[in-house]
């Protein structure tokens, strides 16, 4: 019986990460147009901050608990998902193409901050030519409180930075669109974030009982489902950005959610008690930098991420989930 409740939850959750989504968009690009915001600058801001909501409350409620070890685990497993199975499904339904604002600035930005976080938590560990096992949970750095600041900082100057750049460089909107109200485009962003995130939830917690009916381990249950549920906002989003052909929203929402995952979230835990990065954090942070350049060339390469490379992307997700489940 209780199983059946599960399956039940686990549908009730899809159609509202599905029907928060959708309204989620249109909220969004409804407000874009009204205040002549490109849609790249709206996924970047409104849609990935409504996106990564749960990571945000997740990890400032472990760090004040000052139990937050996995903070890192989860914006790098977040970021990893993002970039493949995001942006790769949606490539593979339809070609997304790639704002020439986010290839020259957000992107670069992404790589950069990931790679500056690498070098001041790991440093040591990298120059110092003794890189313990990867079986092994050995100690490798820790994220310091004065990275998560720095990380804070670079966050607050980036988001001033896209205010005024979108204040400079405002939108041409088409005669023919009817714009929605201001009052409906915020109730249907507000409405929209709630159902993402109880579907989220729903979700989550239901598959991952019905995961464990079934006998399957916690430690798989956490790579797959549970890593999962928490960018399924994004996922979906993002997919139904790509269907609406507001692809600015779709890849400003991945891109964006990285940059907030990163900076934000990896910031403000940090910042509130810092967090210990073991031998096996320092090897994910490593392969997030690699998928990060890869999924750079792909979009540098014709503007745009196709159905082959979609396909390519998400291959190397699931190979990701396989080694991880292995180590």
């Amino acid at each position: 019986m209780k199983l059946i409740l599960f399956f039940l939850l686990l549908i009730v959750g899809f159609v509202a990460l599905i029907k928060g989504a959708d309204w989620f968009v249109d909220g969004s690009a409804g407000l874009a147009r009204i205040f002549k915001v490109p849609g790249v600058i709206i996924g970047l801001t409104v849609v990935a901050m409504g996106t990564s909501a749960p990571e945000l409350a997740v990890s400032t409620a472990a760090a004040i608990s000052g139990s937050n070890e996995i903070a890192l685990s989860n914006v790098v497993g977040s970021n990893l998902f993002n970039l493949l199975m995001v942006l790769g499904i949606c490539a593979i339904i339809h070609k997304v193409p790639v704002d020439e604002i986010i290839i020259k600035r957000d992107f670069p930005l992404c790589i950069g901050m990931t790679i500056v976080t690498l070098l001041l938590t790991c440093g040591a560990t990298i120059f110092g030519g003794k890189l313990p096992s990867l079986a092994m949970a050995d100690e490798a750095g820790e994220v310091k409180r004065y990275i998560g600041i720095i990380l804070l900082v670079v966050f607050i100057v980036y988001i001033i930075y896209l205010i005024i750049d979108a204040r400079k460089h405002p939108a041409e909107v088409e005669d023919d669109v009817k714009a929605l109200p201001v009052w409906k485009c915020i109730v249907l962003i507000l409405v929209g974030i709630a159902l993402i995130v109880g579907g989220g939830e729903a979700v989550v917690y239901s598959a991952k009982e019905i995961a464990r009916a079934f006998g399957m381990s916690e430690t798989l249950i956490g790579l797959t489902i549970v890593a999962f549920g928490t960018s399924l906002p994004e996922l979906v989003t993002s997919i139904v950005a790509a269907k609406k052909g507001e692809t600015g929203l779709a890849v400003g929402n991945v891109i964006g959610s990285d940059i907030f995952n990163l900076l934000l979230i990896l910031g403000v835990s940090s910042a509130i008690h810092p967090i210990a990065v073991n031998t096996a954090s320092l090897y994910d942070l490593t392969l997030l930098i690699i998928v990060s350049i890869i999924t750079y060339i792909f979009t540098i390469k014709d503007r745009a991420i196709k159905r082959p490379e979609g396909i390519i992307m998400v291959l190397l997700y699931v190979a990701d989930i396989i080694f991880a489940a292995v180590r």
